[in-house]
């Protein structure tokens, strides 16, 4: 049987860059950090007082305001991100068209801020005080849940959770329903609202979180041999996949075709990559067969690249051995630089961000980057977009429990 084709027809964005495509593309070319104090909750006994808040995110623009208090905000980012994408692809389920749509939605912690809300309510004023929504506020696949039902999607619907590849492999699980011809068009993605008391604090008991209070717009360093752990964040991302076919017919602009997915397993560590990060080898190298394609032929890499010394420079260190001879073709950055990281949100984001790179021939750049780190022998972008057309992009998204996914876009011809 041949292999249906896969492409993405629709983008939503939600970061702490902006509210949508455009606010959000607009900063990250700009070079403009999202990064800054915190202001969701009062954050001074903490470690680390800053994070990536989405600052312009209004959920009534999108959402009834009776029942913005029945959901957490991972589901009201998911939700306005998924209005985002299909108002840009330009396609709408009909009760002919419903149940051949699938709604593949993630989150990495789903409502912690519902669950710290509510804990708390029950030490203050006892268990009966627990609000009736509080569970549909706080489990991942509400996400998906409310955006079948508020666009009428019958097909499949489910979570993925992966950490920080949650939405990475929302994305290449989607595409492969689409290919096996489970359903010809997909809302898939990730959300995530981390930015809480009981989040921030558990992130800094592992030391996982840059604490550089002081400057929270250059916090947030990848690949700069001062980075001192990642930046918590908020987001969300969508992405209409759809068959090639299916959007052809209808006469659908095409952003990009997704034409690799890999997806591999450490079997290291909780929190480490295996050695040389040989997982990220194989998540790579797979998206490379997936698709039919030689390293070569890709020209920009939007690197997991948290700002965590150990994970840089494995990942590094995996590019090269991937990539090799041609290596000095291509560019590689981290827009987590300027949004922080996203958790579950992050993988479908920068998906989003390297198919812009693709079609707008800008690639965005890694802020912050004042001393790069010796062992990093990548071209990484630093600190100014460039100017640059080039025709594959791959995206790579690694999680705890060494969970690596790699993605593969390219012009669709």
């Amino acid at each position: 049987m041949k292999r249906r084709r896969v492409v993405v027809t629709g983008l939503g964005l939600i970061t702490p860059c902006g509210t949508g495509v455009e606010a959000s593309w607009r900063n990250l070319i700009e070079g403009r950090s999202g990064v800054r104090p915190i202001t969701l909750f009062d954050a001074s006994a903490l470690e680390t007082r800053f994070a990536g808040e989405v600052p312009d995110f209004k959920p009534e623009d999108f959402i009834d305001r009776r029942e913005l208090r029945r959901m957490d905000r991972f589901e009201h980012l998911a939700v306005a991100a998924s209005d985002m994408a299909l108002a840009d692809s330009g396609f709408r389920v009909t009760a002919d068209n419903a149940e051949r749509v699938a709604a593949i939605v993630g989150s990495g912690i789903g409502g912690i801020s519902s669950l710290e809300e509510t804990y708390r309510k029950v030490l203050e004023k006892g268990p009966d005080r627990v609000s009736p929504f509080f569970i549909l506020q706080m489990i991942v696949n509400l996400s998906a849940g409310y955006i079948t039902m508020r666009h009428g999607i019958k097909g499949p619907s489910w979570a993925t959770n992966s950490a920080c590849s949650t939405s990475a492999h929302a994305i290449g699980e989607a595409m492969r329903g689409i290919e096996r011809g489970d359903f010809d068009v997909a809302v898939t993605g990730g959300s995530e609202a981390p930015v809480c008391i009981l989040a921030v604090s558990g992130f800094n008991a592992m030391k996982a979180l840059s604490t550089r209070n002081d400057a929270p717009e250059k916090a947030s360093r990848p690949f700069d041999v001062d980075r001192d752990g990642f930046v918590i964040a908020e987001g969300a991302a969508m992405l209409v996949l759809e068959e090639r076919e299916h959007a052809l017919a209808r006469g659908a602009r095409i952003h990009a075709e997704l034409a690799g997915y890999g997806a591999s397993s450490d079997a290291y560590h909780v929190t480490s990559p295996a050695p040389g990060h040989e997982g990220a080898r194989r998540s790579m190298r797979l998206a490379l067969k997936d698709a039919a394609m030689s390293p070569a032929e890709v020209g920009y890499l939007n690197a997991h690249g948290t700002s965590t010394d150990i994970g840089d420079a494995l990942e590094a260190e995996a590019i090269e051995a991937v990539f090799g001879e041609h290596l000095p073709s291509l560019a590689v950055s981290s827009t987590k630089s300027m949004t922080g990281h996203m958790n579950g949100a992050a993988g479908a984001a920068e998906a989003a961000i390297s198919i812009l790179a693709l079609t707008r021939g800008f690639l965005p750049p890694t802020i912050n980057l004042e001393r790069q780190d010796p062992r990093i022998r990548l071209d990484c972008v630093p600190n100014k977009a460039r100017e640059r057309r080039v025709d594959a992009v791959m995206s790579n998204s690694f999680g705890f429990g060494g969970t690596n996914v790699s993605l593969l876009f390219r012009r669709h011809v």
